[in-house]
């Protein structure tokens, strides 16, 4: 039996999150198993898993807004800008005040340019920059904009500060720590990071690996897999009737008016007894609307 949807797994730390995914594929023995954003071995937290016809939204999943406990130390630089890597520097962080550190947060704040780390899946000429970085090669890196939606100062423990942080798709909290501790002349690191929300999941509502395989094993896994619709609940939406949804899954353009509709728009589509059976976009060349990705089975032939 295919499933489809989606499992909020609580990753823990010193795993990777492709080891989460072959093993969600060897529980449900279904190939098509992805995770929506990957996290670093050494983070743990939220980490969303598709399956079945979920992976086709899994772009969603990872452009969608992410959001962290960050631990930060102050005072210790290394090569990696957290824990695992090699110490660069060290400075005197204790006379940091915590007036000194919220001005510095509050400048990160907003649309910034970020530089991606060497240690990281950023590919130059085809390379991801960790292995150049485990070379001993660095190359001259892009700044990116990104976007911090809200920096919260949990709390202070000199030399350390663990803050809240939402932010948009591509930010690495790693640079966040290292560019907070140049800000603040010492230098940084992050100490310890969990993800506690990745667009709709979060962390409160999250089940571990051995509670995914309890429930499967009880035949209870209807409990803890979210639809499949979760991923795009963002997005406007639209219902069709049967004749529209037969035209939608034999993949014809759709005509009909939608108010404010603009060229790329996506909208969720359910038909009037609230399946879900497609997403689409308006094609102004057309003037009407495609069907970008679509789930209803209903294949009648007009």
């Amino acid at each position: 039996m295919a499933i489809d949807g989606y499992l909020n797994i609580c990753k823990l730390k010193g795993i990777t999150s492709f080891s989460i995914v072959k093993a969600i594929r060897r529980l449900i023995g279904e190939r098509r198993v992805g995770h929506g954003g990957t996290l670093d071995p050494e983070a743990s937290g939220v980490l969303p898993i598709c399956l079945g016809r979920a992976t086709r939204l899994t772009e969603f999943l990872s452009d969608a807004s992410k959001a962290y406990w960050a631990e930060i130390e102050f005072g210790v630089s290394t090569d990696t800008y957290d824990s695992q890597g090699t110490v660069v520097a060290t400075n005197d962080a204790s006379k940091l005040s915590i007036s000194q550190v919220k001005t510095a947060i509050e400048s990160f704040q907003g649309i910034i340019q970020q530089t991606p780390p060497m240690y990281s899946a950023v590919k130059h000429q085809g390379v991801p920059l960790y292995r150049l970085a485990r070379a001993g090669v660095s190359v001259p890196r892009k700044p990116r904009h990104i976007e911090i939606y809200r920096i919260d100062l949990l709390q202070w423990r000199s030399p350390s500060a663990v803050l809240e942080v939402e932010c948009s798709k591509g930010t690495y909290i790693r640079t966040l720590a290292n560019d907070l501790g140049e800000k603040l002349g010492c230098g940084g690191h992050l100490k310890n990071l969990v993800r506690i929300r990745s667009g709709p999941f979060n962390i409160n509502d999250g089940v571990t690996l051995e509670q995914v395989e309890e429930a499967f094993r009880e035949g209870e896994e209807t409990s803890i897999i979210h639809p499949l619709d979760v991923a795009v609940l963002h997005l406007p939406y639209m219902t069709v009737d049967e004749e529209e949804e037969r035209a939608i899954s034999n993949g014809r353009i759709l005509n009909r008016d939608v108010q404010d509709a603009k060229g790329g728009d996506y909208y969720r589509v359910y038909t009037v007894d609230g399946r879900f059976v497609a997403i689409m976009s308006y094609d102004i060349d057309l003037k009407g609307w495609r069907p970008r990705k679509v789930f209803t089975t209903k294949n009648i032939k007009s």
